[in-house]
């Protein structure tokens, strides 16, 4: 391995798109065999700093040395001694595991023997399964493994725990201290604070410009004071009026059960993915759907929203078979996919014209409403541009717009805060809990244990069935847990020893 000191050293380094600067005079040194979190909100210039580091972006401003090689000048050597896993994966979806471990070993001339590899990330017996058909906990773990070949000497990480629950984002990040060499540097970029609170060395960027940098410890002593620190350096966070609740008119009902699961199930072949599931939503509920990833709970959501249909049992939104009726049951029901139900090669305006056209909308309520969105979303000044090039936290913000853009009686949210930053999270929350209280039923899923919190009643799924539902204050009971993230990994690992 190379002799140096620092993995990394950038000094007064500036980085522009055109005229506009994302990222501002950084000066940096990573020290050799360090593990750092780099955190920050949407748009902060994380992914354009990480991406640069590397030569994959070479305009800029100033001096970088990346394993004491320049990325402007040797871009090629640096990309053959560093593993990086992409925000988006960067897996071949239509290719097997081995098939995806086969081509990065042939990109990064690395040796093909990684049994090892397979092992650590218990993807052996998926083996031959194609990439597309992982959870996404899976993808992340392959991910993961297609970064670690060739015993890379940085290791650079994109959000690799985006989407993955808790106990699996652990798993995750023990797996990597496993696997590296006690002298391969880690940069770990994560919008999970609980996540980065556990690095010894942390790294803070806001609008461009490092405001942080040091001992994560020296933020704050306990979690809590942690995030409430890290808030205050990013600006502060104060909590207004959902104006999309206080514009937001639902259909008068008299439901008991607004949204019902009747032992609901669904096989894939031989594989039994949802297994006689029931459950009630109330109106004004805020249901939460937990549980680990492949757990059953997107299946779940896409039986009640008519996507598939199930093996056996019924849904029914608003007294509505959506199975029988699913075009009448839709009109009352707004749809926030795991995997952003966006058209990636529409315009943000266009994926919002498209939305509306869709759910029926006259002309005047849909300029109004998309007038709306866009200034309450911060989406404006992204109106024009293809949604796939958003940054994810802003394709999150649009999802939600679009299927709020009927305001429907029912939301179906499935991790609708995942890649979003912990300021535009409790801004989430605070429209999602404003629509609450005026009537509006939502079933969430997230992998967020501070926003199941938030959720009136909470079912926690394990190997496609219901292990625990209760209130979330019972259910930490239950579990003997300090908390909702405790209750989750007790309850989870009592089912796995059952």
């Amino acid at each position: 391995m190379t002799q140096y000191l620092n993995s990394i050293e950038v000094q007064n380094m500036t980085k522009k798109f055109d005229s506009k600067v994302v990222l501002n005079d950084i000066n940096l040194e990573i020290k050799k065999g360090s593990i750092i979190s780099l955190i920050g909100a949407d748009g902060s210039g994380k992914t354009t700093l990480i991406r640069t580091l590397i030569g994959l972006l070479c305009n800029f401003e100033g001096k970088i040395l990346t394993l004491n090689l320049d990325p402007k000048k040797d871009k090629n050597k640096i990309v053959q001694k560093t593993g990086y896993m992409p925000q988006r994966f960067g897996l071949y979806e239509d290719l097997t595991v081995i098939e995806n471990l086969n081509l990065y070993c042939e990109l990064k001339e690395a040796s093909k023997n990684f049994d090892t590899l397979l092992d650590f990330t218990t993807l052996k017996p998926f083996k031959d399964r194609l990439a597309g058909n992982l959870s996404g906990g899976m993808k992340q773990k392959l991910g993961l493994a297609c970064a670690l070949l060739g015993n890379p000497e940085l290791l650079i990480l994109d959000e690799p725990s985006n989407g993955v629950d808790p106990l699996s984002r652990i798993e995750l990040l023990e797996l990597v201290k496993k696997m590296i060499n006690k002298d391969t540097s880690v940069i770990w970029s994560s919008s999970y604070l609980d996540e980065a609170y556990n690095f010894d060395y942390s790294i803070l960027l806001d609008k461009g410009k490092i405001i942080f940098k040091g001992d994560t410890k020296t933020i704050g002593n306990d979690y809590e004071t942690f995030e409430t620190k890290v808030i205050e350096l990013m600006g502060g966070y104060r909590q207004k009026e959902s104006l999309i609740a206080k514009n937001y008119h639902i259909i008068d009902h008299n439901q008991e059960c607004v949204v019902l699961a009747d032992k609901l199930s669904k096989k894939f072949g031989d594989f039994e993915a949802v297994k006689n599931n029931s459950f009630c939503i109330k109106k004004g509920e805020i249901f939460g759907l937990l549980g680990p990833n492949g757990a059953g709970k997107s299946t779940t959501f896409k039986m009640m929203c008519a996507l598939i249909k199930p093996s056996f049992g019924k849904g029914y939104i608003l007294g509505i078979d959506v199975e029988k009726k699913s075009t009448l049951a839709r009109k009352n029901l707004g749809y926030m996919a795991q995997k952003f139900s966006l058209y990636s090669k529409l315009s943000t305006l266009d994926n919002l014209e498209f939305f509306a056209g869709v759910y029926g909308l006259s002309s005047a309520d849909k300029r109004k409403r998309i007038k709306e969105i866009l200034e309450i979303f911060d989406l404006e000044q992204y109106k024009n541009t293809i949604t796939s090039l958003l940054p994810l936290g802003f394709k999150q913000r649009l999802s939600l717009g679009c299927a709020l853009i009927h305001q429907p009686s029912v939301l179906f949210l499935d991790e609708p805060t995942s890649g979003v930053d912990v300021i535009q999270r409790r801004e989430f929350w605070n429209h999602i809990k404003s629509l609450s209280k005026i009537g509006v039923s939502v079933l969430v899923t997230t992998h967020f244990m501070d926003e199941a919190r938030f959720c009136d009643n909470i079912s926690l799924f394990y190997n496609g069935e219901i292990i625990a539902l209760d209130k979330p204050d019972e259910l930490i009971k239950k579990a003997n847990a300090k908390n909702m993230q405790e209750a989750f990994i007790n309850l989870i690992k009592k089912a796995k020893n059952r």
